[in-house]
Formats: structure tokens, sequence, C-alpha cells
């Protein structure tokens, strides 16, 4: 009996490589020590994109950002801008966002709205892990079928 309780403890002083790897980490769960910080930027871009998915929605922005970013879209090299007609305010654990956006006519603008909403909520809490406390669309627009953009009158 003396014998079975000494093995017992000799096996319990043992320290497997996982333990010791362990100990020299330190205490505690590793996603726990630090901070990570997510830029306006970065929320923005997520729930620019993500709104974009939605049927219906022709573009972002109000009409003077719309009318600079075509003119920024035609330099060859530039690219568009996934921030135009978002603005985020990111907090410690949650954001809200507001955007703008332009619909395509014939289109139901609240069942729009709600889906991009949704879309957003959920594109930007699964990648960012922040919670979404409100997310305000301003319809600026409604795009018509037989107007393209380059048939605009030039700016004066």
């Amino acid at each position: 009996m003396t014998d079975t309780s000494t093995e017992a403890t000799e096996t319990a002083t043992e320290v497997s490589p996982v333990q010791s790897l362990a100990a020299r980490r330190g205490p505690g769960d590793p996603a726990t020590r630090g901070r990570t910080t997510i830029a306006d930027d970065v929320v923005a871009k997520i729930a620019g994109m993500a709104a974009r998915d939605v049927v219906g929605v022709h573009a972002m922005g109000g009409g003077m950002a719309r009318t600079f970013g075509s003119v920024r879209d035609r330099v060859p090299g530039a690219s568009k801008s996934a921030t135009r007609g978002v603005k985020a305010e990111v907090g410690e654990v949650q954001t809200a966002l507001d955007l703008q956006i332009v619909v395509e006519y014939g289109v139901s603008i609240g069942e729009v709205a709600r889906t991009v909403r949704e879309n957003v909520i959920s594109a930007v809490e699964r990648m960012t892990g922040l919670e979404v406390v409100e997310v305000n669309i301003n319809v600026d627009d409604v795009h018509l079928p037989d107007l393209d953009d380059d048939d605009r009158p030039p700016l004066q």
C-alpha cells in the first residue's frame, strides 16, 4: 500500500512538456494578454462592403462624395473607396455606423434598408467581435434606370 502511494506521488510531480511550456509562458489564456484595437476605417470598410452586397443598393455616399469618387475612379491605377458613404465610431466593445446609400428605382426602400442593416451588423460583428449598437441609414438618392452616371451634366 505504501508503494502505491509513493508511485502516485512521483507521478504527480512529473511535469509534462505541455505543462512546462505553459509554465514558461505565464498564467492565463494567451488571448487575454494584450489589447486589440480596431480602427474606425477598418469597421467602415467592412460595413461598406457589406452594404454594397445588398441587391437594390446602387451606390454609397452623398452627392459630392459620389462626384469626387467618380472622378477619382477614372484616374488610372486608382481604386474605389470602400469607405465612401460610411462613418464609423468605434469604442472599446461597441460601434455605431452611419451609412449614405443610393437605391435603385423600383425597390422597396424600407426592405433595402432592413437588409443593409442586417448584412452590415452581421459582417461587422462576425469580423470584429464588436457589438453594433446602431446602423443609421440615410437614403441620399434614387438611381433611375434610364439615366447613366456618365450622362450627368458637368459640374460648373
